[in-house]
């Protein structure tokens, strides 16, 4: 067996991309994620995690020149010596059935990984942001998967159990119909004493007034979000650069926002699941494809959303806004009698946050897929700890 670094060669760049394709091909709940996605991950012009940190990737062939693996490994220089031990990551592996193909992959970025200082590597995970292609699949393969979540083989846990990874922590996603879910009576009664409070008010996005909502989002995200492991504080420049590439799937009645006077003090945010669009597409994104998209979305194929990210600023924290915005993004979909979109899939509830798995559990969801993102110690004599609770 051979590895071959991918680096610019556009051949071995198409072999890395087209490993899934022959590997899921009997999978028919597996969705092909668009090409670009996956490349613009490796380029510094589009990736902004290059301006502190680096990655290479790698395929492995066999004898007879058949590419059976894929891997790439990451280092993000501004988060890896914030560790206990200096940690890299390894994701994308991609491979066949064969433990020794496996192996000889994880090898690959472990040695990449201690030439560059690193003690630990973190995979199957991005080289970006953690709601894209991050973690391996332990639950869930009976459904499709939503834009950029991960869809990986079963034989894949014991390729990475066996060698020594550890469960570092697991992300979850909850699944519930919008307008059916029954939930929680505490829920509805904290939710009607927040509606009473005239202090409050809940707001659904509009496009026209995106610069706001984008320094809105900013200011719950920085001050609910940015005290999670790994999470960084967001400039005025991310949020808005964020809002505008969101723009052309922004269905404004999916996501809220609550305030308490003009404060902004909690978001909801929630997209159309193009991943229902993007399976017809065949992992291209040129004219045609933009073009069978846009008909697509406006034919109303999209009937299932994803819950982005869901956040309340600390001060007010426990006091109902939770429920409140949860049940006003619900209630939007049951007074639509043209309202499209019949479930929600609330992405990425990580194990660490037990508070956030509690609420969810309470909204009417079932928890249809797992994830498990792994830490291997190259110290094998080291303890091994997992990802610290918050909350």
């Amino acid at each position: 067996m051979t590895i071959l670094e991918v680096a610019d060669d556009k051949k071995l760049q198409q072999e890395f991309l087209l490993l899934p394709v022959k590997l899921y091909e009997q999978d028919t709940n597996w969705i092909r994620p668009l090409d670009q996605d996956v490349e613009n991950t490796f380029n510094p012009n589009k990736n902004k995690y290059f301006k502190h940190g680096e990655a290479i990737r790698w395929i492995l062939q066999n004898e007879s020149g058949e590419t059976i693996g894929r891997v790439a490994a990451f280092i993000n220089h501004e988060t890896a010596t914030k560790e206990e031990q200096p940690t890299g990551g390894m994701g994308f592996f991609e491979c066949i059935e064969d433990e020794k193909a496996a192996f000889l992959l994880f090898d690959t970025c472990k040695n990449w990984l201690t030439s560059k200082g690193m003690e630990a590597m973190d995979g199957p995970i991005n080289f970006g942001e953690r709601d894209a292609f991050w973690g391996l699949m332990t639950k869930g393969w009976q459904y499709e998967p939503t834009y950029k979540m991960a869809w990986t083989k079963q034989y894949y846990i014991p390729f990475f159990e066996n060698y020594g990874f550890k469960d570092y922590f697991q992300q979850y996603v909850y699944v519930s119909p919008i307008r059916a879910a029954t939930v929680a009576d505490t829920v509805e009664e904290k939710a009607k004493k927040v509606y009473a409070n005239p202090d409050y008010d809940f707001r659904h996005i509009e496009k026209r007034k995106l610069e706001k909502y984008g320094e809105d989002f900013r200011t719950v995200f920085n001050e609910g979000w940015a005290k999670f492991p790994g999470v960084k504080a967001m400039s005025s420049e991310q949020a808005q650069s964020l809002v505008k590439t969101m723009k052309p799937i922004i269905d404004e009645q999916l996501t809220w926002f609550a305030y308490a006077g003009e404060r902004p003090i909690a978001f909801f945010i929630v997209i159309p699941d193009i991943n229902q669009i993007v399976k017809h597409l065949d992992g291209k994104f040129g004219l045609w494809q933009k073009l069978k998209f846009w008909l697509l979305l406006q034919r109303g194929v999209v009937t299932r959303t994803c819950g982005m990210i869901f956040g309340v600023v600390p001060d007010f924290q426990g006091k109902g806004i939770e429920s409140a915005i949860a049940l006003r993004f619900r209630q939007a979909g049951r007074d639509n009698p043209h309202y499209q979109y019949e479930t929600i899939d609330m992405n990425w509830v990580g194990d660490f946050n037990p508070k956030m798995n509690r609420f969810v559990s309470q909204l009417g969801t079932t928890r249809d897929k797992e994830y498990i993102t792994y830490r291997f110690l190259f110290d094998r004599t080291k303890e091994f700890k997992r990802c610290p609770r918050v909350g």
